[in-house]
């Protein structure tokens, strides 16, 4: 059963603008762990690379707190919620701290769909009951 869904464009210039206004202080406000390391390395290769993956979490974060209806309040943070990539590909979602206890005791389990283009970054968050039966296709 679905508990919420959320949605978000992100202006990948508005990002650009930002990081060169704040610097680095606001990667590291928006990215968990593991997710600022990546940006390093991306953003060191090729600036626009970098930008564009701090642009989808960004988006992917807002439609996830919008899909679990909390907004960026307690225990909504920026840092505790984490996009990443399964061995497939795939995004998902990984949690930490008290927003991963509040979504557990829920039995909440999420499904994320991130794309960007040159100027927009864009995510569909899906979050529903673990418990209950789910729809979604497994690939052969």
């Amino acid at each position: 059963m679905i508990y919420g869904i959320g949605t978000d464009i992100c202006d990948v210039r508005r990002i650009t603008a930002t990081l060169e206004r704040r610097g680095e202080r606001f990667a590291e406000r928006v990215l968990g762990p593991h997710e600022i390391t990546v940006f390093r390395v991306r953003h060191a290769k090729v600036a626009a690379r970098g930008i564009s993956y701090l642009a989808t979490r960004f988006s992917a974060k807002e439609a996830f707190s919008k899909a679990i209806g909390l907004g960026m309040r307690m225990p909504m943070t920026w840092r505790d919620c984490e996009i990443v990539k399964a061995p497939s590909g795939k995004p998902q979602v990984r949690l930490h701290g008290a927003l991963a206890a509040w979504f557990e005791a829920r039995g909440l389990h999420a499904h994320v769909s991130i794309t960007d283009e040159t100027d927009y970054a864009a995510s569909f968050v899906v979050v529903e009951h673990a418990n209950e039966p789910s729809t979604t296709h497994t690939p052969p």
